[in-house]
């Protein structure tokens, strides 16, 4: 192996266990960080705010699972027409 070759990985290396070390320090300091103010619980959702009665159903009328079946057939139509248009999805 010529000496540019051994100072070229020396080089990589070094910068390599630089990467590693800064890593290493940025997870140290994020971990002292959670550990000094743990995350806040989660809050608890109202139903007057969400607009949901104890049914299930939205005030619009609709529940829940046939709002979500919307989405996937209007995100199945929006595929289907990129599809259509030449784009692969």
């Amino acid at each position: 192996m010529p000496t540019d070759d051994k100072a070229t990985k020396s080089e990589r290396d070094a910068a390599a266990k630089a990467v590693l070390d800064n890593m290493a320090r940025l997870k140290a300091m994020r971990l002292a960080r959670e550990a000094a103010s743990p995350p806040a619980p989660a809050k608890k959702k109202a139903t007057a705010k969400s607009g949901k009665t104890s049914s299930g159903k939205t005030s619009s009328g609709k529940t829940s699972s046939s709002k979500s079946a919307e989405k996937a057939q209007a995100l199945a139509a929006w595929l289907a027409d990129q599809r259509s248009g030449g784009r692969r999805t």
